[in-house]
């Protein structure tokens, strides 16, 4: 099960490598600074030095650093969660999540910081730049919390018998 999860996230990785490829050496989104697309959305560039939504600015490159290996030691726990994890819908979360987490830790590697572009807005009201690789990670965190809140609880007898093995 757990090589769904690792297949997912290394397909969540290329296509957010390759996006970001395309984003820098083909449309050159940097020296254009962005592109209408549609009404309500862009292309802007951002390179962003912080974590999501731009929190936790590491603008030195001791902070760079440290936020990397931070971002890996997460990487590393939600790759041996993922090891174990049996649950199907468990399962792909995990792997968008850790796909995600690799795609922006190399960009922070490379680059020092992350590539944004995806812009959403309405009028005057504009949302978060992002990436593929934070959808992603969003997507899959949400899949875990809607799991965690809607898991039915086990049944009494099965939790007391489970224990009683573990003794």
């Amino acid at each position: 099960m757990a090589k769904r999860g690792f297949l997912l996230a290394a397909l969540v990785l290329i296509l957010d490598q390759i996006s970001k490829y395309w984003v820098l050496e083909i449309i050159h989104l940097p020296e254009r600074g962005g592109i209408d697309v549609w009404l309500f959305f862009r292309l802007t560039f951002v390179g962003n030095i912080g974590v999501s939504m731009g929190m936790l600015q590491a603008d030195s490159d001791l902070g760079r650093w440290l936020l990397t290996f931070i971002t890996a030691g997460i990487a590393l726990a939600v790759a041996l969660w993922l090891r174990r994890e049996k649950n199907p819908v468990d399962v792909a979360a995990l792997g968008l999540v850790l796909g995600g987490a690799i795609g922006n830790i190399l960009d922070r590697v490379r680059f020092g910081y992350v590539v944004d572009f995806l812009h959403f807005f309405w009028g005057q009201t504009s949302f978060w730049v992002f990436n593929l690789a934070d959808a992603a990670i969003t997507l899959g965190v949400i899949l875990l919390l809607a799991r965690a809140v809607l898991a039915k609880p086990e049944p009494e007898a099965a939790v007391n018998s489970r224990d009683a093995k573990d003794a």
